[in-house]
């Protein structure tokens, strides 16, 4: 767990007895560390997070049917790979991607979230896959979100995943960072379209930095805790009005 701990202390996260993240790793072992070897190179900790908070929203009815998870982890670098996407049924890794992040979140390392409309900033948490279309971005897909106050506002806000010229590694190499986005999780244009095919209508997307007030108050995040204490979640109707 040092990785996501001293990570969680620069953040200012609670004591130790209040980290979820620090208990994360406990959830679906079996299945976690299967992810885990597919992606050595992602936190485990960050992938055993993300799985439990699908697994929470699967048990209050959203995205049952779901095979596959995006897992996003915005506390590296926007020039190395910081998504992974599993195929949950089949157990492979299927895309291993640079992703840029929205203006409003800060420079190559974002330390700044949010759900307002107009901030150009990118949301943390989980997100359920909706409908592809094709926009200004080209071929893209809605993402909505999940947890209340944190990133609920995606689909009004049009946070979705598309592919954009300004995801270059190489050229982002050279200005420090990648290019970055209105608050999408933006992809290089060579690969958008396979991963948004792969993650329409259904899927999981999630989106994770130590961002304490997220940690401490995401309805998912405290689902996660109960689930790990296999006891109910203290909000256990989060999602009584989706």
């Amino acid at each position: 767990m040092a990785s996501i701990l001293a990570a969680t202390a620069v953040a200012a996260t609670p004591p130790a007895s209040s980290d979820l993240l620090a208990r994360a790793g406990t959830v679906s072992r079996l299945t976690a560390t299967s992810l885990e070897r597919l992606a050595p190179d992602a936190d485990p900790d960050v992938i055993a997070l993300g799985l439990a908070t699908m697994q929470c929203a699967q048990r209050h009815g959203v995205g049952e049917q779901a095979q596959r998870l995006a897992v996003i982890d915005y506390s590296r670098s926007s020039l190395t790979p910081r998504l992974w996407v599993f195929d949950l049924k089949h157990d492979k890794l299927l895309y291993r991607e640079v992703v840029a992040h929205g203006q409003g979140s800060g420079g190559d390392i974002p330390d700044r979230f949010s759900n307002e409309e107009g901030s150009h900033a990118s949301s943390l948490g989980l997100f359920v896959t909706r409908q592809t279309y094709e926009g200004k971005n080209g071929y893209s897909l809605r993402l909505d979100g999940l947890e209340p106050g944190f990133n609920d506002a995606a689909m009004s806000r049009a946070i979705v995943i598309h592919g954009a010229d300004y995801v270059d590694p190489e050229s982002g190499e050279r200005q420090g960072r990648l290019g970055r986005s209105w608050g999408c999780p933006a992809l290089r244009p060579d690969v958008a379209g396979d991963v948004i095919d792969v993650l329409k209508e259904g899927q999981f997307v999630f989106s994770y930095y130590p961002e304490r007030e997220w940690l401490m108050h995401s309805a998912l995040a405290q689902c996660a805790q109960a689930r790990i204490d296999d006891r109910e979640s203290p909000d256990d109707t989060f999602l009584s009005s989706r």
